[in-house]
């Protein structure tokens, strides 16, 4: 059978890609130099990495793309670059025989299925993590600081990046953008594909930069001590690509109310559609704010935030009781009165915090919300299959597929109310083609089946091998992984880990987590007859 697809040139093009990951794995090495760290498996990594992508690159000296040979590119790079982002964790943990000993030979990531974990979820901007000790006890300030690389180098796109900065993929760029973009398309900014993805990445660099000076001024400014420059460049290169990774174990919880006030801003930001800042810089403002897709994004955030901030102010028992004496004085009033203006911040900066990382899929915590009523962890388990807007860094459903799917069941009531009527599904003052609404329910459905039945398969291994786990923290589990999210409740929560799962779940969460970061299909389609057949 002679196959439809020309994986030469797929190939090819992975290792176009492999080859200029060289350039970022420099950072960590000038991290570790400033800290008086070894380089060496950084510089390991760079080798082996330059020399799997040269080998492949000449597999099909001049690749020609299209969209078969696009979806195959995309799905490899980004499973490729996983494997390649594992190394420097390996090598951390193991030494090379003869060469180099082993830094900490006691790290979780010694385990390859959990070195391929924490590299998969950081190049997916998941953020969960098998980290058993997140401290530089355990592992150097540059090893650190590669997981935080590699999801800022996962947010706007591996492939994106590589469209916008190398010439030999300009040809095919629109197919490689459509496959490898989150969300249901990009839309194109400019006439060529690739000043498009390099306006995408100016405007996401740009918001990065913003970050890091703000967070750091805490600590200029004496407000904040613990945000550090490191703690202020790893928590920039983790906010803006929605990932969630953390040098602190407490997440952000260990730093003050004020840092993490300026981080909610730059989440809303990350999940926004980067092509409409991309429009206001350009001087058409209006249209950030005339977004229909922008507006329902606020609306549901703001929404949720409000219905949690009163859950987290009730349930916190934070009114006080009445007086034995039953003598309602004006001392026992003004303590009353105090007692409720202090919680209100807390309860609104909490709830609008962990709403806002949960929705857009960042996976940040304020605090650790396993001891959360029940009402308020389900609100949780809801936010988490809304997502953030298309051509933004957000996981999960995507906020866009609800608002059509909301708009397509009011357009069903009314006409099966009026037969006669012709009511198309507008979005932005644009109809929708019937298919795309069909094509939205179908990925909305094949999404919550994958959901269900990674849960039950998350479910029958943990009783497998004896750990105990709720249905309700392996469905938090399996929508993490697959939404991308990151922490889930229980021994997986904001302050856990992944790690007491066994290897063979998280081989299984690994690839729930590289299927969703690629809108499922792409990667589904690799593994159909048809795709291959001529």
């Amino acid at each position: 059978m002679k196959l439809r697809v020309d994986y030469r040139a797929s190939l090819s093009l992975v290792g176009t890609v492999l080859k200029y990951l060289v350039a970022p794995l420099a950072f960590p090495v000038f991290v570790a130099l400033v800290y008086d760290e070894t380089v060496v498996p950084f510089l390991v990594t760079m080798v082996v990495t330059a020399g799997i992508g040269v080998g492949l690159e000449r597999l099909r000296p001049d690749p020609d793309i299209r969209a078969r040979e696009g979806f195959l590119m995309v799905g490899l790079t980004w499973f490729a670059v996983a494997v390649v982002g594992a190394i420097p964790y390996l090598i951390e943990a193991h030494g090379i025989p003869f060469v180099f000993a082993p830094l900490h030979p006691e790290s979780t990531l010694a385990n390859p299925a959990n070195a391929l974990f924490e590299s998969m979820s950081g190049f997916t901007t998941t953020g969960a993590t098998v980290l058993g000790d997140i401290s530089f006890d355990s592992h150097t300030r540059g090893i650190m600081m590669w997981r935080q690389l590699t999801q800022w180098l996962g947010g706007m796109g591996i492939v994106v990046l590589a469209v916008a900065i190398l010439p030999e993929l300009s040809v095919g760029g629109a197919q490689l953008m459509d496959a490898e973009a989150p969300g249901p398309g990009i839309e194109k900014l400019t006439p060529r594909i690739a000043e498009t993805a390099r306006a995408l990445w100016g405007a996401y660099l740009g918001f990065t930069v913003l970050e890091i000076l703000l967070l750091y001024s805490l600590n200029v400014f004496g407000v904040d001590p613990a945000m550090t420059a490191y703690n202020a460049v790893a928590h920039g290169l983790t906010t803006m690509p929605t990932g969630g990774f953390s040098p602190e174990a407490r997440s952000i919880e260990a730093f003050s109310a004020a840092a993490q006030w300026i981080i909610i801003p730059f989440m809303i930001v990350a999940g926004t559609n980067f092509a409409l800042f991309w429009h206001a810089l350009t001087g058409d403002t209006e249209r950030l704010f005339k977004d229909a897709e922008f507006r329902f994004y606020l609306g549901v955030m703001g929404s949720l935030t409000a219905v949690l901030a009163g859950l987290l102010f009730v349930g916190a028992g934070f009114v006080t009781q009445a007086p034995v004496d039953g003598t309602f004085d004006a001392a026992y009033l003004a303590e009353f009165t105090d007692r409720i203006v202090m919680q209100v911040e807390p309860s609104v900066r909490h709830a609008a915090f962990q709403v806002i990382s949960v929705v857009t899929t960042t996976g940040y915590a304020s605090m650790d919300f396993n001891a959360w009523s029940a009402p308020a962890q389900y609100l949780l388990l809801f936010a988490m299959f809304i997502g953030g807007s298309a051509g933004s860094t957000g996981g999960a459903i995507k906020i866009v597929r609800w608002y059509v799917i909301l708009k397509s069941i009011r357009r069903e009531l009314f006409t099966t109310a009026h037969p006669d009527a012709v009511r198309p599904v507008r979005l932005g003052g644009r109809a929708l083609d019937e298919r795309a609404i069909r094509g939205i329910y179908a990925f909305t459905l094949l999404y919550l089946v994958l959901f269900f039945v990674s849960s039950g398969l998350l479910f029958l291994d943990a009783v497998r091998v004896d750990l105990t786990i709720s249905v309700l923290e392996v469905m938090t589990v399996a929508a993490s992984t697959l939404g991308n999210v990151g922490p889930g409740f229980g021994t997986a929560g904001p302050m856990g880990s992944y790690l007491s799962f066994s290897n063979l779940s998280k081989v299984f969460m690994t690839f729930l987590m590289w299927i969703g970061r690629l809108e499922i299909l792409p990667v589904l389609v690799l593994l159909t007859p048809e795709y291959w057949r001529r």
